[in-house]
């Protein structure tokens, strides 16, 4: 068995080598890998990934010309791992390396295609802890994930899963609603959360909105089907007014024009708003995806460069 750790590495020079060091430690009698993605880093990242694949031949340092997001960053990672299982483990020990042992027990016992960990006790900021919270309900709802499953940044995914994933070709990759694509065969494990060592969180409200939007266009079908009880509900609705116009025209008083104007111009003003930004989101995730925008664009791969 071979095993891939893949790590997207963000402005994390002072923790990079500490944790290449304690995964091999770690998973000294194991058949592993480390495959660390710079995701566009302005510190010194990119030489110490440099430093560390020339120091260690199971070291594959890969880094992008700019910051395209850590699931961009995972999916190059995944692309080049070759591992019977990956796990993806951020580069902040806060998921601590000896956890990674947990997650390839929980797969292997229960045969699994995908292990997602959870803590007892989560050390992030209480914004965070929201924005997690907000994110597991919209994909309970849109992907049709258990309630009761945390998905985890820190997780194991089989090869086979892995190799379907890669498949996603697009600018907007989202690794957990491309895993609910295609397995529902997802175990979990318990693992200790600690607190950030080095540096501030990268997590923003930005972030967040951008992987609400990302989420709800490009992995799930919910806003085009609410076109029809909204044209629908419009529907009703305006042939109930015209109706009432109707019948006040011929009973009396005769209705105002600008009371007839100024209504039909909300109602269909509204409708054209509604379709048009749902309709927008759409075709422009669709134009991003085929005008051949990639997901990264790789500046250095230390296997080409020996």
């Amino acid at each position: 068995m071979k095993l891939s750790v893949v790590i997207p590495v963000y402005n994390s020079e002072k923790t990079i080598r500490p944790l290449v060091e304690r995964l091999r430690n770690t998973l000294a009698e194991i058949t592993f890998e480390i495959v660390l993605v710079n995701d566009g880093s302005r510190d010194g990242s990119e030489k110490m990934g440099r430093q560390l694949a020339e120091a260690y031949p199971n070291v594959r340092f890969i880094s992008l010309r700019r910051n395209y997001g850590e699931f961009n960053a995972v999916m190059c990672g995944l692309n080049w791992a070759d591992g019977d299982y990956c796990v993806m483990i951020d580069d902040d020990f806060q998921n601590p390396p000896e956890e990674i042992l947990k997650l390839i027990q929980e797969a292997e016992s229960g045969d699994f295609d995908v292990v997602y960990t959870y803590y007892a006790k989560k050390q992030h900021s209480v914004g965070r802890n929201l924005g997690s919270q907000f994110v597991n309900w919209l994909t309970s709802y849109l992907l049709n994930k258990p309630k009761d499953l945390y998905l985890s940044s820190f997780k194991l995914i089989r090869k086979e899963v892995v190799q379907e994933i890669i498949k996603y070709q697009g600018p907007y990759p989202y690794i957990d609603g491309l895993i609910f694509r295609m397995t529902r065969n997802i175990g979990t494990v318990q693992v200790t959360h600690l607190k950030r060592e080095e540096g501030i969180s990268n997590y923003t409200w930005q972030k967040l909105i951008s992987l609400f939007l990302n989420i709800l266009f490009c992995y799930s079908s919910l806003p085009i089907r609410l076109f029809m009880p909204i044209g629908l509900g419009l529907f009703g609705l305006g042939f109930c007014l015209l109706f009432f116009l109707t019948v006040q025209w011929f009973m009396g008083p005769d209705p105002k024009g600008w009371q007839v104007v100024t209504a039909t111009f909300i109602f269909i003003g509204g409708i054209q708003c509604t379709l048009l930004s749902v309709l927008g989101e759409y075709i422009g995730k669709s134009f991003m995806a085929q005008s051949g925008q990639p997901q990264y664009v790789i500046k250095y791969n230390s296997e080409e460069a020996t």
